[in-house]
């Protein structure tokens, strides 16, 4: 579509236009066929997103954001086994609020490998293909996640 490497600025949009593209398609190909229709992007699963990821063109930020136009969420995503547990909830959390804000359907597979650092690899074997290890944010959401609670449903409108 004219982007360098996946994770390049413009890449959502390219992504939304993509996904638009696909649903309607899929629209006007059946009216009887129902479910997920879209692009679905798992790192590990498909050699350019793994390219990009080990070229540093795509973070988990920039997936996150790509998750706003696209039918899933963060999908096969390998990342530090000493991660904090407290950072992947907070991963979780900000894909559940994207869901939530949106109205979407939307998930998280993030694999933390133990013994693994940023830039190895993780072989899943067969259709789970490989994971470059990636960063994540080094800052920490673990006062935010401690507090618990849940994110409510968004105000739609001010009218009655």
């Amino acid at each position: 579509m004219g982007l360098e490497r996946c994770g390049a600025a413009g890449t959502t949009a390219a992504l939304a236009i993509l996904n638009d593209a696909v649903k309607k398609g899929g629209a006007m190909a059946s009216s009887a066929i129902g479910g997920l229709s879209g692009s679905f992007i798992p790192v590990s699963e498909d050699a350019g997103m793994i390219e990009a990821v080990q070229v540093g063109a795509l973070s988990i930020e920039k997936l996150e954001a790509m998750t706003c136009v696209c039918s899933v969420g963060l999908d096969m995503i390998a990342v530090p086994g000493d991660t904090p547990v407290e950072v992947i909830a907070g991963i979780i959390a900000d894909e559940m609020a994207i869901g939530v804000i949106n109205n979407k359907t939307t998930a998280v597979r993030i694999i933390p490998a133990p013994g693994k650092k940023v830039g190895e690899v993780v072989e899943f074997g067969g259709l789970f293909g490989t994971a470059p290890i990636m960063a994540v944010n080094p800052f920490s959401p673990a006062k935010f996640i401690r507090r618990g609670g849940h994110i409510p449903a968004p105000q739609r409108a001010m009218t009655n």
